[in-house]
């Protein structure tokens, strides 16, 4: 049992002593042994190792005491050289069974095995419903995607998926397909405003220019002019005071205070 001497000074400092002996104690338990080597006379099936003292088992061999044995090695599989676990892992393509055997993984028509080699990937037009793979129902004005769930297709620029089919999108005199996800399928121009499914042209008042925001009526005052009754009516600025940033209202100079519509000097 590892004992520490308790360090003097700040009692901190014995806590991260005792913390890091407690990390070193959970490490060499935790951490397997990757090396199957052992002392004494290199027996069969094992070499020299490359340095310092002792003995390695070759591959395919795991020490048993002053020994090196065979791994019981299925078919199609092939040894890890590890001296935990079974020793060997099956190749691509094939899964374990039973912690015994290498089976071939079970690939369905209109299949292929990933790259990975542990699992399987339905052909392009093909989708998977548990283990087969069905072909895709492509309709009309619809592509195929690379997506692995879902229907497996989504429309073309200007229709919208309703019911296992692509209709088009009625797009209102002024607007345009905004191409988005999720939304509004359309969007007006610039100069526009939808209203009840039209876009209608935005009525600029005098001293205002477009903004097109997605609320409010379109426009915005220009610099000095503030919005009463739909209109822009220029800012008057009383003494003392300036137009804040947005340029539509007017806040009291520093050192002002406002006091009945007027900025006056504070006490």
């Amino acid at each position: 049992m590892i004992h520490a001497k308790e360090p003097t000074g700040h009692p901190s400092a014995w806590l991260v002593t005792k913390m890091a002996l407690m990390v070193c104690l959970i490490v060499s338990f935790g951490v397997p042994v990757l090396a199957q080597d052992g002392i004494g006379p290199v027996p069969t099936n094992a070499q020299p190792r490359s340095y310092g003292d002792g003995w390695v088992c070759d591959l395919g061999y795991r020490v048993e005491g002053a020994e090196c044995l065979a791994l019981d090695i299925p078919e199609h599989a092939y040894p890890t050289g590890r001296s935990y676990g079974t020793g060997w892992e099956c190749e691509r393509g094939y899964e374990v069974v039973n912690g015994a055997s290498c089976d071939p993984i079970p690939v369905p028509a209109n299949a292929f095995l990933r790259s990975s080699g542990y699992d399987w990937q339905c052909d392009r037009g093909y989708r998977q419903e548990r283990n087969a793979c069905v072909s895709i129902d492509l309709p009309e004005h619809a592509y195929l995607t690379e997506e692995n769930s879902g229907a497996g297709w989504s429309c073309h620029r200007g229709f919208v998926a309703d019911a296992g089919s692509c209709l088009p999108i009625a797009v209102p005199a002024n607007g345009y397909l905004t191409n988005a996800d999720y939304g509004a399928a359309w969007d007006c121009e610039r100069g526009f405003v939808e209203v009840d499914g039209r876009c209608d042209a935005i009525v600029l008042p005098a001293n205002a220019f477009l903004e097109q925001d997605s609320y409010g009526p379109g426009w915005r005052c220009e610099r000095g002019y503030e919005l009463q009754s739909g209109g822009c009516i220029a800012i008057d600025v009383p003494q003392n005071a300036h137009l804040n940033r947005s340029g539509n209202r007017w806040s009291c100079n520093r050192g002002y205070q406002l006091s009945d519509g007027a900025c006056l000097l504070g006490r």
